[in-house]
């Protein structure tokens, strides 16, 4: 069971961190980037602004030879390389950033940032300002009084971050999954500002099928007691409802082939036959069970409940048919989907493609093959590196 658990301890950490690699020819140093307050698409308006970031690369005098990466749902800023070479884990998408590789770092300055009510409130390597955080205001968490922010808002304080920095063109916008929302969100939103969008296992908006299991996600959380409609902040928190919260997110985002191939039918305990009683359980049971309660000690309840809103509210620039949304897009796309995803399955980006082509748009597609499903695009992105490296070329 070691070996599988071990394994499976990846998967679900690659919600948040990376695959081992040689590293990005770092170390990497994460920064900090503050507002003094930023007002909501919704209208709000949240004081003391705080995200993280971090870059690889050098940018140009003419600072148009930057790329941003957008990071996905349980992610932070960490995309690449490593905060101290002792380090056992790179960034997640080590594998093609880095001097020589797809998004090479001798020619392109690569910049990440956490997202607002980002997870990874308890890591020391996130930073980020959410319902955790203290209200200027009252001295307290936020809580649930928190504003809503959505998939725009995420993408409007990335903006203010790279304006500090004299950025006014990126040569392209890359992201997984709730990062390839945001990359959309950034050709629909700015178009004259984006030269290339490469949205991997996303879609241009998110349908009323996951907006369903959205929800799914969300409910063990609301369930759980401590949870005290998100007042639990100096209490008791509701980490098992958020356990069983990433539970969810964990199988639903590896999907059939992985399952069947890691665990197939096998006991969590030998000799323990789940015939005999419910304290028996599958290997699958065991190890996402113990997979997910580790990743929740880590993470905000709260934080998830948000980051589920804003991926429910996402249809790129706030609203429209996807034709007129690919009418505003002015950047080149390529669309790279998992295959076997069940979040947002290959037919979505086929028909973002459609929609691009019949407005005349310069869009290519390809699939990320592997067993992981919608984790292919993390895992196995480097499966299409040399198109990436070619499209950024381009």
């Amino acid at each position: 069971m070691r070996k599988t658990a071990l394994r499976f301890g990846f998967a679900l950490a690659v919600l948040t961190f990376a695959q081992p690699s040689l590293g990005y020819d770092g170390p990497v140093e994460k920064k900090t980037f503050a507002l003094p307050s930023y007002t909501t698409v919704g209208g709000r308006t949240i004081k003391d602004v705080k995200i993280g970031w971090e870059s690889y690369g050098k940018l140009n005098e003419a600072r148009s030879n930057a790329i941003l990466i957008t990071h996905f749902f349980s992610g932070n800023s960490h995309a690449a390389g490593k905060y101290k070479p002792e380090e056992k884990v790179a960034g997640y998408w080590d594998p093609i950033i880095g001097a020589g590789k797809p998004i090479d770092t001798d020619k392109y300055f690569v910049i990440s940032s956490d997202t607002l009510v980002n997870l990874n409130t308890k890591s020391p390597t996130t930073v980020t300002t959410g319902p955790a955080s203290i209200n200027p205001d009252t001295g307290k968490p936020y809580g649930m009084s928190f504003p809503v922010v959505g998939i725009r808002d995420f993408v409007n304080v990335q903006k203010a971050l790279l304006d500090s920095l004299g950025i006014k063109k990126l040569h392209a916008v890359v992201g997984a999954s709730m990062g390839a929302l945001q990359a959309m969100e950034w050709a629909a939103g700015y178009p004259d500002m984006v030269e290339r969008v490469v949205p991997v296992i996303g879609d241009a908006e998110t349908n009323a099928w996951l907006i369903g299991w959205l929800n799914v996600w969300a409910a063990p959380i609301m369930l759980d007691p401590n949870w005290n409609n998100g007042d639990y902040y100096g209490r008791p928190e509701p980490t098992r409802g958020l356990a069983e919260a990433l539970k969810i997110v964990s199988l639903h985002a590896q999907g059939t082939e992985w399952a069947n191939k890691t665990f197939a039918r096998k006991w969590a305990e030998e000799g323990k036959n789940p015939l005999d009683g419910f304290a028996n359980k599958y290997l699958i049971e065991a190890t996402l069970e113990k997979g997910a309660a580790a990743r929740a000690a880590a993470s905000d309840a709260n934080s998830f409940l948000y980051l589920v809103k804003a991926n429910q509210l996402f249809i790129a620039d706030n609203g429209g048919s996807l034709e007129e949304i690919a009418k505003k897009i002015k950047a080149r796309m390529l669309l790279l989907p998992g295959v076997g995803d069940h979040i947002f399955p290959p037919a979505n980006s086929q028909r973002v493609r459609d929609a691009m082509k019949a407005a005349g748009k310069d869009v290519e597609y390809a699939e990320i093959d592997g067993p992981n499903g919608h984790l292919n695009g993390v895992i196995h992105i480097a499966k299409q590196g040399e198109a990436i490296r070619a499209f950024l070329a381009k």
